[in-house]
C-alpha cells in the first residue's frame, strides 16, 4: 500500500538530515497537526541528544574536508533500512522507474516481445496496433541494428537492450531487421509511444465451463483487467473459475481488496490493518461483486505473496472458493511510499495486515537478519515442506476458525485447502539435460521461424491446438535437433518424460503465436497438477449463473 501526505512529502525538504527520516516518521505520523508534528521533530533531530543527526550535523559543519551530504546519505539510509523488516527499503532514483514501473499500467516503448537467443534479439511478438505494429515489425524478426548501432552477435546484456528500445513517448529510433525470405535488411523507423503493461496474464476456457485468469502482479490496472476477462469468459459460457495466483508477488493493496470483493457478498471483512498505534482500519465488502456465487478455486505457491495472500485470505476465511497448491510466502507487512525531494523514496513499513479471521501470516523475521528472511523458502525445501504437507506445522495459539468451521492458522503464508506437492515423477536424466541446456527453448524459436506465417494466422485457442496436432513429427524433430546439439536420445527416459517434454514445447510455440501467454497456459495444463487438481475440484460443484 503505498500512500502519500502532506507531512511525508515536506519532510524531506525540512530536514537537512534525510537520512533520520525511516527512523522517526513513523512515530510522528498521526499525532496533532502536520505543522505541530514538523516543529516537534526538527527539535528533536536538531538536538543534541539526538546522536545520529548530530553526528551528521558536525559532519557538515566541523570535519576537516568537505563531504557531500547528499553522497553521505545515498550510503548511510540503506544501512539504516538493513536495521528493520526486511521489507522496509530505500529505492534511489536510479531505479525508481524499474521499481514502479510493472505496478504503474504502462511504460514508453516500441511495443514488442523479445528474447535473446542466444545473443541475438528476436521479437517473438508484436503489440497489435502498437508503435512497431504501425511501423512494420514483425513477429519472427531479428533486430541487427538499434539507431545505426550494431547489436547482433555482440553479447550485449538484456537490460541494456531494453534501455536501447525505450525512450519518451514521441520520439524515434531506428531498427535494422533480419526478416526470414528477404535478402536486404528491412529498415524502420519506430515512433515510441504508450506501451500497457498487462497484469493480466492469460484468461481462457477449459472445457467443462471452466474459465482461467492467471493474474501476475497488482497493478493499478488490475481490477479493471479482470473485470474485462470476466465478462469475455461469461460470453463464452463460463460456469466455474480457476484464479491463478501462482508467482504473483503482490503490488498494489487496494486492487487486492477491490479484486476480493467482487467474490464476496455484502458486510464481509476482506482484510484490515494495524498501525503502531493498534489503530484499526477495516475493509468491508459492498454487495456489487459481480462473481459472487460462482465456483471458485484460486491457485497459490510458495511465491504468492502480500496482496496474493490478502485476497487469498480474505476468501478462505469467509469460506468462498477452495485455496489449492502450497503454502504461501508469509508477507504480512504493508509499505507506505514515501518520495524525497530528488525522485528517490522510502518505502517504510507502517502497519501489519489481518486476514479477517485476525491472522497475521507474517512469517517470523529477525530485524537486521536479511539473510535469514530470504533463506526461508529453501528452508522449506530442505524440510521437504514442497512435498509433504504433513513436513509443515503450525504453532496451536495461531489457530482460527472460519464461519464455516474451518481451522486455518497463522505466523506464516497461507496455507492452503488443499495441498498439492511438487512433481517430480516425470523429470529424467534427458529432460534435465535439454532443457537445463536450453535446447528445448532454442528449439521452439526455431520451429517458430519455419512455421512463422502459420503461427502468426493463429487466433483462437482451438487454431492453435489444431495446427500443433496436426504436426505428427514433432517431437521425433526435436529428439533429432536436440541430438545434433549435444545430447543423445535415451529412449526410456523420453518414454517417461515425453508428455512433459511435449507439453513444454506446445507451450513455448503458442507462446510465440497472437495468442501469447493463453497460448503458453493452455498447454502447460495438462501437466501441471495444481491445474488439474482444481478442474477435478471445480466440476463436484454446481454451476451459478
Amino acid at each position: 500500500m503505498y500512500r502519500n501526505s502532506r507531512l511525508a512529502i515536506l519532510l524531506p525538504i525540512l530536514l537537512a538530515a534525510a537520512v533520520v527520516l525511516g527512523l522517526l516518521l513513523g512515530r510522528y505520523l498521526g499525532r496533532n497537526t502536520p505543522e505541530a508534528q514538523l516543529r516537534n521533530l526538527v527539535e528533536q533531530l536538531t538536538h543534541p541528544t539526538n546522536k545520529l543527526a548530530y553526528t551528521l550535523s558536525l559532519i557538515e559543519t566541523e570535519y576537516v574536508d568537505s563531504v557531500s551530504m547528499d553522497s553521505l546519505s545515498e550510503q548511510v539510509i540503506p544501512l539504516l533500512m538493513e536495521e528493520l523488516d526486511p521489507h522496509s527499503v530505500y529505492i534511489p532514483k536510479s531505479e525508481m522507474e524499474a521499481v514502479n514501473e510493472p505496478l504503474q499500467g504502462e511504460f514508453d516503448g516500441i511495443g514488442v516481445v523479445f528474447n535473446m537467443a542466444p545473443d541475438t534479439v528476436i521479437v517473438l511478438n508484436v503489440i497489435p496496433s502498437g508503435p512497431s505494429d504501425k511501423a512494420g515489425v514483425k513477429a519472427g524478426d531479428r533486430i541487427i541494428r538499434i539507431n545505426d548501432s550494431l547489436v547482433a552477435g555482440q553479447k550485449i546484456p538484456n537490460n541494456e537492450i531494453v534501455k536501447r528500445l525505450r525512450g519518451k513517448r514521441g520520439t524515434q529510433v531506428k531498427l535494422s531487421l533480419e526478416r526470414q525470405g528477404i535478402a536486404e535488411p528491412v529498415e524502420v523507423e519506430v515512433t515510441r509511444g504508450a506501451i500497457p503493461i498487462k497484469s493480466l496474464e492469460a484468461a481462457f476456457m477449459l472445457p467443462d465451463s471452466i474459465g482461467y485468469i492467471k493474474l501476475s502482479q497488482f497493478a493499478i490496472t488490475s481490477h479493471n483487467e479482470l473485470i474485462t476477462a470476466l465478462n469475455n469468459l461469461k460470453a463464452q459460457g463460463m460456469k466455474r473459475l480457476i484464479f491463478d495466483l501462482r508467482g504473483n508477488p503482490g503490488g498494489f493493496l487496494d486492487q487486492a481488496i477491490r479484486i476480493a470483493n467482487e467474490f464476496l457478498p455484502a458486510d464481509k471483512l476482506i482484510v484490515y490493518t494495524e498501525d503502531r498505534n493498534h489503530n484499526r482500519t477495516d475493509e468491508m465488502s459492498d454487495g456489487n461483486g459481480t462473481i459472487q456465487e460462482l465456483p471458485l478455486a484460486v491457485l497459490i505457491d510458495e511465491f504468492s505473496a502480500s496482496s496474493s495472500e490478502i485476497l487469498a485470505g480474505a476468501l478462505q476465511d469467509n469460506d468462498r472458493g477452495t485455496i489449492i497448491g502450497r503454502r504461501s510466502f508469509g508477507k504480512g507487512l504493508v509499505q507506505r511510499q514515501i518520495p524525497y525531494p530528488d525522485g528517490s523514496a522510502l518505502r517504510l513499513t507502517v502497519a501489519r495486515y489481518y486476514t479477517p479471521t485476525g491472522r497475521s501470516i507474517q512469517k517470523p523475521y529477525t530485524n537486521g537478519d536479511a539473510l535469514g528472511y530470504e533463506e526461508d523458502l529453501w528452508n522449506r525445501y530442505r524440510h521437504n515442506e514442497f512435498f509433504s504437507a504433513d513436513s509443515i506445522h503450525f504453532n496451536d495459539s495461531l489457530r482460527k476458525v472460519t464461519p464455516g468451521g474451518k481451522v486455518v492458522y497463522g505466523g506464516g503464508g497461507i496455507m492452503p485447502d488443499l495441498f498439492v506437492p511438487v512433481d517430480t515423477t516425470d523429470v529424467t536424466r534427458y529432460f534435465l539435460e535439454v532443457s537445463g541446456r536450453n535446447i528445448l527453448f532454442r528449439y521452439t524459436l526455431e520451429y517458430a521461424d519455419r512455421h512463422r506465417d502459420a503461427l502468426n494466422a493463429v487466433k483462437t485457442i482451438p487454431e492453435l491446438q489444431a495446427l500443433l496436432d496436426a504436426d505428427k513429427e514433432l517431437m521425433n524433430d526435436f529428439i533429432r535437433y536436440a541430438a545434433r546439439n549435444g545430447v543423445q536420445p535415451d529412449y526410456k527416459d523420453i518414454a517417461r518424460s515425453r508428455k512433459l517434454i511435449e507439453a513444454q514445447l506446445r507451450a513455448y510455440i503458442g507462446r510465440n503465436t497472437p495468442l501469447n501467454e493463453a497460448g503458453f497456459y493452455v498447454n502447460i495444463y495438462p501437466i501441471d497438477p495444481v491445474m488439474l487438481r482444481a478442474v477435478e475440484v471445480l466440476k463436484t460443484q454446481n454451476d451459478h449463473d
